[in-house]
């Protein structure tokens, strides 16, 4: 406030000393005529007690001091609305000095002048000082100065002559007269800051309506206690559309109502605000359609009641604004969530909505619906050999087909993927229900043609009805789940409703998951190694290890039960790694011509870090890489756009051997096997066996493929051989090795290394 720190807010302190500095600029004449008048009275005071020249000397050069100050004063030209530095103020601490020095000199002559002149000298200073409080006020540093120095003085003078209470009420006075000053001072600069905000307040307001003014779409409204519009502002006429002097005076809700008003056709949202208007109620964001030049558009209002100076209700006063294109874009918006943009089919979000109310339809009647889950068979070697682009125009072409097939209460959408739904709204009729399921397997079965590709996919189907399946949606969801599964588990191209031991089945599967999590790290997985022969001689060339598990709560899990899950599970990469270690580790004891064979899955060949792992297997366990040979079986080659022919290839590289096997049982293909080093082929069991009962098209496809072998210069492994006319039989086809339990069962580890070293003994 004296001008030595700015306060928090720089700005705010430069503004207030402006308005000081303007307030001592308006009270300087004030100040000067005091003093000039004090002066005279003083010069007469003291005259007769001192030299005349003297005495008129100080007078005048008072006077002279006190315009100058004046003059200083008013030619500072600073606006009170301004900003004034803090050396501004505080320079004015000079001229209170200045004057306080000047009216000090007096008291030199305090032991010459009678008391009574003396008293009167200090009336006119106390007048003066109390004018000083006053006038310079504002000024709070230059008025301190000002009284004290004059307090100061006059104490001092009044002490020497002994006057020791005149001296003690001076100094009271001034003091007095300071916190007065103070006080004045703290209220002006209040006053001058609530001032300054209350302009920034109002600057921001007005600014803020001038904007509001210039958006197009926004205006204010006002009514009268009659609900008629009054005073329309020039934005509310365009935006209605209408002249000037017709909407003036007319009811606002017929305004709003447009032709709708004749007939009576309310929309809910103008039923709304005609429920606020007549409760006299504020309200906010009310939207509603209305009618502008013949296109509807939306509009959101807000108001609150508005009352008279007695109290009175007077009528509403708002703001309304456009939001068509605002509810266009959420509209959009609400679309992209609900709906999936690739088919245009209803999204997994908006199909659990719609089974979500169908249920609730069914319960509240006693009905059923029905909930069908459809996955495409095929689809996933579509998009491996032809490309996502074909595969997306693919998946619109069966959304056509599920929406033309789709009747009234029924609705089909995409879950994701490859995957659809249907909810069925009336599932009274089972059978009916059976037909859809049927005709949307027939219909999704049929070709396609797609940029000049004929494709071939099939569906499968997994039915579940409410509430027998399911009394939620999500129950429901899992039940048809569980159904589509048995649908694939048994070959796909079929439906399955869901029964109550597929959730048997279900729980079972996830309890064995579980155990399998663990069961490498409990050691409860082993390898058992069965013997591969020498199809002529009948000598021992090899083992085939073979992963067992004995699990302590589920006893010896079948391999053809495990793996899958192992594979679905994810876990077939950390099993895999640790059989093929295993194998290695233990082949490495057996004698230098024997090999391990090491059954691959095709999910480890599309992990690029596969053959680190076999090549850091032969390097710890120390076998060479051709004793090594890793069975793979035909269904490798469905997965070439994952890598899993690069992987096999540099696996080849490392000199390891590779075995084909299940020959002729699944995806036979003569392009990857002539492209493939491939350095044996083994003939299912299947195929022998079937053979050995004399089955002509067995015996063909056996010959067959040793002729091929042979042509290739590869091997052949005849599995499954049990009989000794089996045995034969496999040599005069010409098989190189023999397997089955002819010539041994899987042993364990340790009847294994016996075999092994027994024949290394007897060679020797």
């Amino acid at each position: 406030m004296i001008g030595f720190t700015n306060g928090r807010d720089a700005a705010l302190w430069a503004q207030i000393r402006a308005t000081q500095l303007s307030a001592g600029r308006g009270l300087a004449i004030v100040m000067f005529a005091a003093n000039a008048l004090g002066a005279a009275i003083a010069v007469l005071l003291l005259a007769p007690f001192a030299p005349l020249v003297e005495v008129v000397g100080w007078g005048v050069t008072t006077v002279m001091l006190a315009a100058g100050v004046a003059m200083r004063r008013l030619r500072s030209h600073r606006r009170e609305d301004g900003y004034a530095r803090r050396a501004d103020v505080r320079s004015t601490i000079q001229e209170g000095a200045a004057l306080a020095l000047c009216w000090s000199i007096p008291w030199l002559l305090v032991e010459i002048v009678p008391a009574g002149t003396l008293a009167g000298f200090g009336l006119v200073l106390a007048i003066l000082m109390t004018g000083a409080a006053y006038a310079m006020a504002p000024l709070v540093a230059a008025t301190f100065v000002f009284l004290g120095g004059i307090a100061l003085f006059a104490a001092i003078a009044l002490s020497l002559i002994g006057a020791y209470a005149a001296a003690a009420g001076g100094v009271c006075f001034a003091l007095l007269l300071a916190a007065i000053c103070t006080s004045r001072g703290k209220s002006l600069v209040a006053l001058r800051a609530a001032e300054i905000a209350l302009e920034e307040r109002d600057e921001t307001v007005s600014l803020l309506l001038r904007e509001f003014e210039e958006t197009e779409a926004d205006w204010l409204w006002e009514t009268d206690s009659a609900r008629r519009v009054v005073k329309p502002s020039p934005r509310f006429v365009a935006a209605c559309g209408l002249d000037p002097a017709a909407i003036d005076g007319m009811p606002f809700l017929q305004v709003l109502a447009g032709p709708a008003w004749e007939n009576g056709n309310f929309a809910a949202g103008l039923r709304l605000l005609a429920e606020k208007l007549k409760a006299r109620e504020s309200f906010r964001d009310v939207r509603l359609p209305v009618t502008v030049g013949g296109v509807e558009r939306w509009w959101e209002l807000s108001a609150s009641p508005r009352h008279d100076a007695s109290g009175q209700f007077s009528g509403f006063r708002g703001v309304g604004s456009d939001v068509t294109e605002q509810r266009a874009s959420a509209d959009k918006i609400n679309r992209m969530a609900r709906y999936d943009t690739l088919t245009g089919l209803p999204n997994r979000l908006h199909i659990n909505e719609t089974l979500a109310r169908a249920m609730a339809e069914a319960d509240r009647w006693g009905g059923r619906c029905a909930f069908m889950m459809i996955d495409l068979d095929r689809f996933k070697a579509v998009n491996d050999t032809l490309g996502h682009p074909v595969g997306d125009r693919l998946l619109s072409r069966v959304s056509e087909r599920l929406g033309q097939l789709m009747g009234k209460g029924e609705m089909c959408g995409r879950l994701g993927g490859d995957e659809f739904a249907v909810v069925v709204a009336d599932a009274t009729d089972p059978a009916a229900v059976e037909t859809l399921a049927r005709r949307i397997i027939e219909t999704l079965s049929q070709p396609y043609e797609v940029d000049q590709h004929t494709l071939y996919i099939g569906a499968s189907v997994g039915l579940a009805i409410a509430p027998r399946d399911g009394r939620t949606a999500e129950m429901l969801i899992r039940s048809a789940d569980l159904a589509l599964y048995r649908s694939k588990d048994k070959g796909g191209g079929v439906f399955h409703a869901y029964e109550p031991q597929l959730h048997v089945q279900a729980e079972e599967r996830r309890v064995l998951e579980m155990a399998l999590r663990k069961a490498l790290d409990r050691a409860e997985m082993y390898l058992a190694y069965q013997p591969v022969v020498d199809a002529g001689t009948g000598e021992l060339t090899g083992f085939e290890a073979l992963l067992r598990w004995n699990s302590p709560e589920f006893g010896n899990v079948p391999p053809t039960k495990f793996i899958p899950l192992a594979e679905e599970a994810r876990l077939i990469g950390p099993i895999g790694e640790w059989v093929v270690r295993t194998a290695c580790a233990e082949a490495a004891c057996w004698p230098d011509d024997i090999r391990v064979a090491v059954n691959v899955s095709p999910d480890q060949l599309q992990n690029p870090g596969f053959v680190a792992t076999v090549a850091s297997a032969l390097a710890a366990s120390g076998l060479s890489a051709g004793r090594l040979e890793l069975e793979v079986t035909e269904s490798v080659f469905m997965h070439e756009g994952l890598g899993a022919i690069k992987t096999l290839e540099r696996i080849l590289d490392l000199g390891v051997r590779l075995s084909l096997d299940d020959f002729g049982t699944g995806y036979s293909s003569l392009g990857y096997l002539s492209r493939t080093r491939f350095s044996s082929i083994k003939i299912d069991r299947s195929f022998v066996q079937a053979a050995a009962k004399g089955i002509r098209e067995a015996v063909a496809i056996v010959s067959a493929v040793v002729a091929l072998a042979k042509s290739l210069g590869m091997g052949t492994t005849a599995e499954g051989v049990e009989t000794e006319a089996e045995h034969r039989m496999v040599q005069a086809f010409g098989c190189t090795k023999v397997q089955g339990y002819y010539f041994g069962r899987p042993l364990p580890v340790e009847e294994a290394r016996d075999l092994a070293n027994r024949r290394m003994q007897a060679a020797a």
